[in-house]
C-alpha cells in the first residue's frame, strides 16, 4: 500500500517514529540522484537508520556541501543499520524511460536487502508496486524524513563519484563539476565533440554526432 503525503519539516524522524510505534523495525528510506542529467546512470540508494544512532545534520542531499556530503555519508554507513546503492546504467535509461529506470534503482536497493526492509519511505510521488512491501510516498522526502535523506546523500557522492571518473576520460565536458548535469559547458562540448557512450541518446542532447577527440 502507498500513500503520499506532504508536511513541514519540523521533525525529520517524525514518520520513522509513527512506524516504529506501529510494529515496523526495518523502515528504509529511498532516494534517487541524477534523473535530469545528460549522462551517466542513475543511482538510487536505500538507508535503514538505527534509532539508537542517531545522524546529526542529515537533510536534503542538493542543500548541503560537497565536503558536507562526503563527511555525512561516512558517518551514515557507520551509523547506519542497513544501507544499499544500486543504478541504472545510461543505456538502460534509453531502453525504460528516466522515470522507470529511476524506480528500477530503487527496486534494486531493497532487492540486495537482507533481511527485507519491512516498510519503504520512498522520496516523490511514485510508489515501487512490484514489491510486495508496506510504503509510503513521500513528495520532497530527502526534506522530510532522515531516512530519505540519507539515503540521497548515499547516492549523490557516489554518482558523483562515478561522473568524476568519467571525467578522467573524457575532461571536455566539464564532469568533475556539473556531473554529467545540462549546463553551457556540457552543452557547448557535445556541439564540439559529440556524445560519448556514456550519454543517455534519448535525452536532448543538441547533436546527432558520436565523440569525436580533436587534435
Amino acid at each position: 500500500m502507498t500513500a503520499s503525503h506532504q508536511i513541514s519539516e519540523s521533525d525529520n524522524l517524525i514518520f520513522e517514529k509513527q512506524l516504529s510505534e506501529e510494529g515496523f523495525s526495518r523502515i528504509m528510506g529511498l532516494d534517487e540522484v541524477g534523473r535530469g542529467c545528460l549522462a551517466g546512470p542513475v543511482v538510487a540508494s536505500g538507508v535503514i537508520l538505527d534509532p539508537e544512532k542517531p545522524v546529526e545534520g542529515v537533510t536534503d542531499s542538493k542543500l548541503l556541501k560537497s565536503s558536507s556530503r562526503e563527511k555525512l555519508a561516512g558517518t551514515i554507513k557507520k551509523k547506519a543499520l542497513c544501507w544499499t546503492i544500486a543504478w541504472c546504467e545510461n543505456t538502460e535509461i534509453d531502453k525504460l524511460n528516466i522515470l522507470k529506470a529511476s524506480l528500477q534503482a530503487m527496486v534494486r536497493c531493497v532487492e540486495k536487502t537482507n533481511p527485507v526492509p519491512d516498510y519503504l519511505l520512498v522520496d516523490g510521488n511514485k510508489g515501487l508496486e512490484t514489491l510486495m512491501i508496506p510504503s509510503m510516498t513521500l513528495v520532497s522526502g530527502d526534506r522530510l524524513s532522515a531516512s530519505i535523506a540519507a539515503a540521497s546523500i548515499l547516492a549523490k557522492v557516489y554518482r558523483d563519484n562515478i561522473m568524476k571518473t568519467y571525467h578522467r576520460e573524457y575532461p571536455e565536458f566539464g564532469w568533475d563539476k556539473n556531473v554529467g548535469y545540462p549546463t553551457a559547458v556540457h552543452y557547448d562540448a557535445l556541439g564540439k565533440f559529440g556524445y560519448t557512450p556514456y550519454h543517455r541518446r534519448s535525452f536532448r542532447l543538441k547533436t546527432d554526432k558520436a565523440y569525436t577527440k580533436r587534435p
